[in-house]
């Protein structure tokens, strides 16, 4: 059966007898007389005549007010009229034009003819008013019946293939619709799949990065602790040698007292002066503090290098002293900040976490050097500060930079997100920060605000589970 099939038609006349003919015209009273068809197709050896024709459907309107409440009441129903025959002149209330226009903010496809014998509108003007070109035809009186039948089939079925276009097109745009939503749903997994091996690719870089610094690490170590080691010890013999001249030199100065000669104690007085004895025993000592404490120095660098590049190659989990890591990491960055930001340690004694270390420190390496970065052209301050809450442990590095927009804070973890310059950033450190953080069962968190600095803090637990 076809559904769009509409046969309704809406008649707004203010004349009775136009109704009346309209109803003769198009919905006839039919003879009945099934026996005497059969009867026929007996007698002439026809077949029963059966008509695939749908009748009309008439519904009468005597006012435009009247037309628009039936139009109303049939788009309600889900039953719309496929055309309106509507008078151009009813003296008791809307004229046509105006009819038509209401009828058409009420149902818009409603296909409509005109009829009248006069009009004080031109058909030029009517069209122009009415924007109605592909949906409004005129129909003089008096009409001719086959005139009004041709009408009736001829717009039915318009509205029948109009409705039948439509929905086709509506189909057509639900099928785009749907193979765009599909290609763009490939695009975003395709997009997603690529920024993700991005990132993998960018994790085995500094992986293999990190294990090159760890081998270096381990083999500057070994080659630089020897020296060390017997360049601290002379240095301790050379200061138990001194003490002991420095001894010799008293006496002597003492035995002065006794020589009798004045040439010779003038000599040795002369002597003294030339080469500055008495600074030379206030500044050996010294000089060999100064060694110590540089070799001490150079020890500890290596000692922290060491420690912040542990690698983790069997990614098995440790208990590692947490503020101990700070500590390397601060000194191994040290030529980053000293230029740039005082560094504040405002935390307590941190207890320690089982995780995996070196990944710790680059997560805490990335976060100063980053806070280092965003400072402007006035020195700034880095602060550190820490502790622990329950099973878990806090750290916060915040920086008096230059801060972040809201819209910039929503991206700051996303991939290879830079608001560096082109060339002096991956966009890679927070993303990596951020994927350790998770590694950890932990959180990472921003705070930031244009022109007053940004805090970055991270929460660990201090034990993790089986599942991590």
């Amino acid at each position: 059966m076809n559904t769009l099939a509409n046969r309704r038609i809406l008649l707004v006349d203010d004349t009775p007898s136009i109704h009346e003919d309209f109803r003769k015209i198009l919905t006839p009273v039919v003879d009945e007389s099934p026996d005497l068809d059969l009867m026929e197709a007996a007698l002439f050896g026809n077949e029963v005549k059966t008509s695939s024709v749908l009748p009309f459907e008439l519904d009468s309107a005597y006012q435009g007010q009247e037309g628009l409440q039936k139009v109303e009441q049939a788009v309600a129903r889900g039953q719309p009229y496929a055309l309106a025959f509507v008078d151009m002149r009813m003296p008791q209330g809307w004229d046509g034009a105006e009819t038509i226009e209401h009828l058409w903010q009420v149902d818009p496809n409603l296909q409509v003819v005109v009829c009248t014998a006069y009009t004080d509108y031109s058909w030029d003007e009517l069209l122009e008013r009415l924007h109605g070109h592909d949906r409004l035809l005129i129909l003089k009186k008096p009409f001719d019946n086959i005139e009004v039948q041709q009408l009736a089939n001829t717009l039915t079925n318009k509205w029948e293939m109009t409705e039948r276009a439509n929905l086709q097109m509506h189909r057509l745009e639900e099928l785009v619709e749907q193979r765009t939503q599909a290609l763009r749903q490939t695009s975003l997994a395709l997009q997603h799949e690529i920024d993700e091996r991005k990132l993998l690719e960018g994790q085995l870089v500094q992986s293999e990065k990190l294990a090159s610094l760890g081998q270096l690490a381990a083999g500057v170590a070994h080659e630089i602790n020897n020296p060390i080691g017997f360049i601290s010890s002379n240095l301790g013999t050379l200061e138990g040698y001194f003490d002991k001249l420095l001894e010799m030199l008293q006496a002597y100065q003492d035995a002065e007292e006794g020589i009798a000669a004045p040439e010779l104690l003038a000599r040795l007085k002369a002597l003294r002066e030339r080469v500055e004895l008495d600074f030379l025993e206030e500044d050996i000592p010294l000089l060999i503090k100064e060694s110590k404490e540089g070799i001490g120095r150079v020890g500890q660098i290596v000692k922290d290098l060491k420690n912040f590049s542990r690698v983790d190659s069997t990614l098995e989990w440790q208990w590692s002293n947490l503020q101990q890591g700070i500590e390397s990491t601060l000194n191994i960055v040290a030529n980053e900040l000293k230029y740039k930001a005082d560094v504040v340690k405002d935390y307590a004694e941190l207890p320690e976490i089982e995780c995996l270390p070196s990944q710790v420190n680059q997560v805490i390496m990335n976060l100063v050097v980053n806070a280092a970065q965003a400072m402007g052209p006035e020195r700034g301050t880095i602060t550190l500060r820490g502790g622990a809450l329950g099973e878990r442990i806090w750290l916060e590095v915040a920086d008096t930079g230059s801060g972040m927009a809201p819209e910039t804070v929503q991206k700051i973890f996303d991939p290879f997100f830079t608001t560096k310059p082109i060339g002096q950033g991956t966009g890679l450190g927070l993303s990596l920060s951020y994927g350790i953080v998770q590694k950890h069962a932990g959180q990472i968190t921003v705070r930031s605000e244009l022109g007053v600095g940004t805090t970055f803090r991270i929460e660990l637990p201090i034990r993790q589970s089986k599942a991590a």
